[in-house]
């Protein structure tokens, strides 16, 4: 056996005894002009974390949305990535009439509440989704979504109790098909 098969094969058989934590802290949007998204996300009720420049050619700044972990960064040289072109974002919300009506307030165009008639998770091509949340207010299972003045696209998802692996086939809190994409998954399957 070679030493680099011996590698491979060590490190397929050895068990992991440990766990390092990863948080999702930072989304880099590509915007075109820095001042307009950052009134764009002030205007959103965000928090303005940084907002620093070194030269004409280097700006970052960040913001976090309410109750978020995770922030998200733009500026001028902080990705190569085409302005508008960051899609599905999701921001998760506990009411996504009452967030989208907070929203609408501040004078932000939000599309109309829809959910996925397969009830797991909605599909970026439009196929199976209806007007509407969903009629039982299933967690997971409504979205709404809304763009940044580039076209970086973001997406309400309504969550009011969070999925573990050990959910109990019946959930009333989810969607059947939730249920038992979990539970399949949990199994091994």
């Amino acid at each position: 056996m070679s030493n680099l098969e011996m590698r491979s094969r060590s490190a397929v058989d050895i068990p992991r005894t440990g766990k390092v934590d990863m948080r999702l802290e930072i989304v880099i949007i590509p915007v075109s002009d820095v001042d307009r998204a950052k009134r764009f996300y002030g205007d959103l009720g965000w928090r303005l974390d940084i907002d620093h420049a070194t030269g004409a050619d280097y700006r970052v700044i960040q913001f976090t949305p309410p109750g978020s972990e995770c922030s998200v960064i733009f500026g001028r040289n902080v990705t190569a990535a085409a302005p508008g072109s960051m899609q599905g974002l999701h921001l998760i919300v506990s009411d996504i009439e009452a967030a989208r009506e907070d929203l609408l307030r501040r004078g932000v165009e939000v599309g109309e509440p829809f959910h996925d008639t397969g009830g797991v998770f909605h599909h970026a091509d439009g196929r199976g989704v209806a007007a509407g949340p969903n009629p039982h207010r299933k967690s997971y299972a409504s979205y709404a979504s809304f763009s940044d003045p580039d076209g970086n696209g973001w997406v309400f998802q309504e969550v009011t109790a969070r999925l573990s692996g050990d959910i109990e086939p019946g959930d009333a809190r989810f969607t059947p098909e939730v249920v038992n994409a979990v539970r399949h998954t949990a199994s091994g399957g």
